[in-house]
């Protein structure tokens, strides 16, 4: 586990302790399976509550957001059906709201080990799944950071104008955002659009939120993407999250090139492509990515 990995999950864990909702026997009689016998908490990221649940005939895992309602999760079940149509994810058996508590029941999958070029050849395929514009058909704003997926023709204007430029402005507002940062964000987007200009994108159906925690490997070996936030854009994006904090080895990349081979030049891309994760986390967890996001800024 790199350094940067392990203090992703420390900052999750330490937003997770300030989460808690009790869970009674009369929340989970409302719940469209049949009785639970068994629920206790598991780990499951910074957002949601977790839990596995067992019945008398079967195991479900299940996410709760409290006090969101059911709203919170329709994008990640929309998620999970577009890359279940040519990748490996949970299955989904329910989702709801209970009590103003948004839940997600999936099929209770045990963890192994497998291979990362089989990891690398299946997210290629869900990036050989093309549309005509950027986007999606509707926006995500039930999380912390709103994701707005308006369709465009244009790669440019929706990277900068849809996902860096409202980071940035919540960084400002936050208290996280200065003049120089400011300087160098407006070159970069500059030479962003030169470059595109020339360059023509394909839109690809994207995870959105491709780190090492959002994948893992069945008790049988086969990969498994879980936790989208899906949209239509570069999957140079995806590619870039993977760099970020870890986690995907050599394996990884020649088996996605196996399938789906990146265009040369990706490595002085991707930095533009880092700005955007790095940017939601010194929104979300301060000023420890503030380094990281200046490493990048200082090369425009």
């Amino acid at each position: 586990m790199t350094l940067y990995l392990a203090c992703r999950l420390i900052l999750r864990l330490i937003i997770k302790e300030d989460q808690y909702m009790a869970i009674d026997n009369n929340w989970l009689t409302q719940l469209p399976i049949e009785k639970v016998e068994r629920i206790h908490s598991v780990s499951g990221g910074d957002i949601n509550d977790s839990y596995s649940l067992q019945t008398a005939s079967n195991h479900y895992f299940m996410k709760v957001q409290p006090n969101r309602g059911k709203v919170f999760f329709d994008h990640e079940v929309e998620g999970l059906h577009l890359l279940g149509e040519v990748a490996n994810t949970p299955k989904v058996i329910a989702s709801g709201e209970i009590n103003g508590d948004g839940y997600l029941i999936q099929n209770w999958v045990d963890i192994g080990q497998g291979s990362q070029y089989e990891l690398g050849q299946m997210v290629a395929k869900v990036h050989q799944q093309h549309t005509e514009k950027f986007g999606l058909d509707h926006d995500f704003t039930a999380g912390k950071l709103p994701k707005i997926n308006t369709w465009q023709s244009d790669w440019s204007t929706f990277y900068i104008n849809q996902r860096l430029k409202p980071l940035a402005k919540l960084a400002d507002q936050n208290g996280r955002w200065n003049e120089w940062r400011e300087k160098h964000f407006q070159s970069l987007c500059n030479q962003f659009k030169q470059y595109y200009e020339n360059h023509k994108v394909l839109p690809s159906l994207l995870h959105g939120d491709l780190w090492a925690g959002n994948f893992m490997f069945e008790a049988s070996g086969k990969p498994m993407l879980i936790d989208p936030d899906v949209f239509y854009g570069d999957r140079e994006l995806d590619i870039a999250m993977t760099t970020v904090f870890g986690g995907f080895y050599k394996e990884f990349y020649d088996g996605y090139n196996s399938v789906y081979p990146l265009e040369t030049g990706l490595d002085s891309r991707i930095p533009w492509y880092q700005l955007n994760y790095l940017l939601a986390h010194l929104n979300l967890f301060g000023e420890t990515y503030g380094p990281m996001v200046d490493q990048i800024l200082e090369k425009y």
